[in-house]
């Protein structure tokens, strides 16, 4: 494999394990023509969709501003919530300037990667937080009944899957993420449920992780009650 192919492949594959879809040299039709995309990173869930536009240069000397405006423009075009420029050899000061104030990030692989508090992972982040929100929402139109139901909480003096401890629980843990307070415990009783005493959370990518997939779960049991109740 070319190495430049291969730095599109890495950066697929860090992408896909912070829980997003991620394509190589994908056509992407926008409103005014087609573009041919290195990297099309997307997700969605139950009323979020994410779509970042990701070019990779690996290049001997420093990319321009002209990349950068090209990258706007295709952004602009496609609809995309943000575009991130990689590139290992540096940026030129004109480049940083474009992208400065805008939806256009200049980065590095190694420094994605590298980096606990990045965009990234503060827009995955902010992608799950809303996700908890929405669920918290949907949680309490539902009746009591309809939640006991279908599992979505326990019957009195049962100890099963709970939906409200749950959400707060996730609540807790994403809040003290944006903050960047790692390491860090939760005082929520149902952390000791699920993860056992004393469970320090110690990074971004673990809460992602962990919190995507009760997220996710937590997701699909409502939309389950959701159907049948419009279908009754």
């Amino acid at each position: 494999m070319k190495p430049w192919k291969k730095y599109q492949e890495d950066t697929a594959a860090y992408f896909r394990s912070i829980g997003l879809e991620a394509e190589t040299d994908v056509t992407v039709k926008g409103v005014r023509t087609s573009h041919d995309v290195d990297v099309l990173v997307t997700s969605h869930f139950h009323g979020f969709d994410v779509r970042w536009v990701v070019e990779c240069k690996l290049w001997q000397k420093p990319v321009n501003k002209l990349h950068v405006l090209g990258l706007r423009e295709i952004v602009a075009d496609i609809g995309a919530d943000r575009g991130i420029l990689l590139s290992e050899s540096g940026f030129q000061s004109g480049a940083i300037e474009a992208a400065n104030m805008t939806n256009i990030q200049v980065t590095s692989l190694d420094e994605v990667k590298e980096s606990s508090s990045g965009s990234v992972y503060s827009l995955r982040l902010r992608e799950l937080f809303d996700r908890i929100v929405s669920c918290k929402d949907r949680y309490w139109e539902l009746s009591k009944e309809r939640r006991i139901e279908y599992g979505l909480r326990p019957a009195y003096g049962e100890h099963n899957y709970f939906g409200d401890a749950l959400i707060k629980m996730c609540t807790d843990i994403l809040s003290r993420a944006f903050r960047n307070e790692y390491p860090f415990e939760s005082e929520e009783h149902y952390v000791h449920i699920l993860f056992g005493s004393a469970k320090i959370f110690s990074s971004p990518r673990e809460v992602i992780e962990l919190m995507g997939d009760l997220i996710s779960e937590l997701e699909l049991k409502l939309e389950k009650c959701e159907q049948h109740v419009e279908q009754a």
